[in-house]
């Protein structure tokens, strides 16, 4: 399986951005797909993730009502939806690979190229 994540840019306090992670490569239904973040100095630190193969999501206590996190099986993608963004969200972005819906680094074993999310204030 290969990532790669994409739609960041450059965002207003309050504004919104919307990510995808493309998918390529045999997609099992037991996998799941999550978003990490890292700003600068900080480390890398989960926002949300999805099962590949039914609706079963979750959130990172600082995005829950208003990142939103979903599935196009269709498309291959997992997108990221991120409403009233703030200046704490500045971060590049990691869509990963993994076989269990948590939080952990440890449960994600394929990761894509980050993309640069900035909220300006």
């Amino acid at each position: 399986v290969q990532l790669q994540a994409s739609g960041g840019g450059l965002v207003q306090t309050g504004g919104s951005l919307r990510l995808s992670c493309a998918i390529s490569g045999r997609t099992l239904s037991s996998h799941v797909m999550g978003w990490f973040r890292q700003a600068p100095g900080k480390e890398r630190e989960f926002v949300a993730a999805t099962r590949w193969s039914r609706n079963s999501v979750l959130y990172a206590d600082s995005v829950k009502g208003r990142f939103t996190v979903s599935r196009d099986k269709s498309m291959s993608t997992v997108d990221l939806q991120m409403n009233n963004l703030e200046p704490e969200d500045t971060a590049v972005y990691y869509c990963a690979v993994g076989i269990s819906l948590d939080s952990s680094r440890l449960s994600y074993f394929t990761w894509g190229q980050g993309t640069l999310v900035t909220v300006s204030s």
